[in-house]
């Protein structure tokens, strides 16, 4: 049998109860709302957040999302509908997840940044705060679903504070993006590019670690 813990009584979740799925010992923080519909994209699930997940307040989870345990949003995170979440996320304060992501495995996204359409976020990736996607070239533009997919941030990638990453850019694996930087064209696995507009530096094998701690960052991932 599941065990609910409720920071808010059950009774004012909203009337879409029935089509929201707690795992245990979820968290609510005040003022949270749940299973919100959207106005111009039907939920293709119910709304599932995985065990021991912390949503706090202010936040608003659309339905149709399907997130995985050990979930955490900080406070006023919107999730807009159809999003798949996998295990072990974070979404910071007053951060922006719009609609048909996907968000892989340890998923680490700061406060204040905006995440448009579907984007793909492989597994263990980090976005540092103040991040911003943008999605499409000519907006407003009558085939924006068809020129808006594509864009991926590879697995392990790190970009960095207020970081601009424009339409039908593919950021690759374990690539570092300097802060502050205004990408605008493909990012190579393993590189590290910064600039505006960003250029590709240097291979993440040529950091240094300014404290001598290690022979090169990141090296305690491999």
């Amino acid at each position: 049998m599941k065990k609910w813990l409720f920071m808010v009584k059950p009774e004012k979740l909203p009337d879409l109860v029935k089509d929201i799925l707690l795992g245990s010992n979820v968290i609510l923080g005040k003022y949270v709302e749940l299973g919100v519909l959207s106005t111009r994209a039907k939920p293709v699930c119910k709304l599932e957040i995985g065990d021991n997940s912390i949503i706090r307040s202010h936040s608003v989870i659309y339905a149709g999302n399907k997130i995985g345990a050990n979930f955490q949003t900080g406070h006023g995170v919107m999730i807009r509908e159809n999003n798949i979440i996998g295990n072990d996320v974070s979404i910071g304060t007053h951060s922006i997840v719009e609609r048909d992501n996907k968000i892989g495995n340890g998923v680490r996204i700061h406060s204040n940044c905006f995440i448009p359409e579907f984007i793909e976020i492989g597994s263990k990736a980090w976005l540092g705060p103040s991040v911003t996607i943008l999605n499409v070239l000519h907006p407003p533009c009558p085939k924006f679903e068809e020129c808006a997919k594509g864009m991926v941030i590879g697995e392990n990638a790190k970009i960095g504070g207020n970081v601009t990453i424009g339409p039908r850019v593919r950021i690759g694996k374990n690539a570092l993006i300097g802060f502050g930087s205004v990408v605008t064209i493909d990012v190579p696995d393993n590189s590290v590019a910064f600039g505006n507009p960003a250029k590709v530096r240097k291979n993440i094998k040529d950091l240094s670690c300014i404290l001598e701690a290690f022979d090169t960052p990141y090296e305690w991932e491999e």
